[in-house]
């Protein structure tokens, strides 16, 4: 079983910061993309960010030059930087891992379970 643990989320103020973690653990054997998503209430589950095994990302046009996603290799974890959050960026947080089993070679998909942002003053 792949499974990712996804920690980072709580209360902050406008134009404050905040670092998600997402680590997957489990029988690896490769990586092609991990990304986060979020979903608001009443709203669809949107991409955020999502980075490649080489190293490639993608942002949503809405945190552009605001959240940076970042990736440790050795211990397949993925981080997701927000500044400057602003309230329209209160949602749950997912993490998402596409990749490999190494036991057997299998594509898997697995998501975590979701970490609160909220922010408000």
């Amino acid at each position: 079983q792949v499974q990712l643990v996804e920690s980072g989320g709580g209360l902050v103020q406008p134009g404050g910061s905040l670092r998600l973690s997402c680590a997957a653990s489990g029988s690896i054997f490769s990586i092609n993309v991990m990304g986060w998503y979020r979903q608001a209430p009443g709203k669809e589950r949107e991409l955020v960010a999502a980075v490649t095994s080489d190293g490639s990302t993608n942002y949503a046009d809405s945190v552009k030059g605001r959240f940076t996603i970042s990736r440790d290799n050795a211990k397949i974890t993925v981080y997701l930087q927000m500044n400057n959050l602003k309230s329209e960026d209160t949602a749950v947080y997912y993490c998402n891992a596409d990749g490999v089993r190494s036991v057997i070679r299998r594509r898997f998909e697995v998501w975590g379970q979701g970490t609160l942002v909220t922010v408000s003053s």
